[in-house]
């Protein structure tokens, strides 16, 4: 297959895409297509034979950011309607992040994990007999089973602001447990 380039308005997103990338991510997408546009050229953005976007939906989206007027594209006109939704996800299994709500309703689960894509554990309690016990420690990976939990993760700046932050927390009573990644 053979790139072309054209005019940007041309190329339309494709609604049904499940790959988005967020804010400071985006940002360094936007900057990589300013400081060094060339890189389309070697990995242009697929669309199908309506112009809409099977690879490349942000990449479209930061070209537009970057002020682009045109884009090269690869047209991948010969392939059937499930090899494009195939090609959406294989395209897409490596970076970005996933827009969990559209994978969980518009899309097959046993064929996003054939693509290559790791989607949801099997529920932890499957194929337990015994009624279980959660373990006294909720953070804990103890025991077998499930229990609903709810957390919130909060990004810190410094290893002294994460002890301020969890000692205030903890001393409002909350189960606290400090994590560095």
């Amino acid at each position: 297959m053979k790139s072309e380039t054209i005019k940007i308005s041309g190329v339309k997103s494709n609604p049904n895409n499940p790959r988005i990338i967020k804010d400071d991510n985006f940002k360094k997408l936007v900057n990589s297509i300013k400081e060094f546009p060339k890189m389309l050229n070697i990995r242009p953005i697929v669309v199908n034979d309506d112009m809409i976007v099977l690879g490349g939906n942000m990449r479209l989206k930061a070209c537009k950011e970057a002020g682009l007027k045109e884009v090269p594209i690869i047209r991948a006109g010969d392939l059937t309607e499930d090899e494009q939704r195939q090609f959406i996800i294989k395209d897409n299994v490596s970076g970005g992040e996933w827009d969990w709500d559209m994978l969980v309703n518009d899309w097959d689960t046993e064929k996003l994990e054939e693509w290559g894509l790791d989607t949801w554990p099997e529920p932890l309690n499957e194929g337990i007999s015994e009624p279980y016990s959660p373990p006294d420690d909720p953070f804990s990976d103890e025991g077998v089973g499930y229990k609903e939990q709810y957390g919130v993760i909060v990004k810190c700046t410094s290893e002294r602001e994460q002890e301020q932050i969890f000692k205030r927390l903890s001393e409002e009573g909350f189960e606290c447990k400090i994590v560095v990644t």
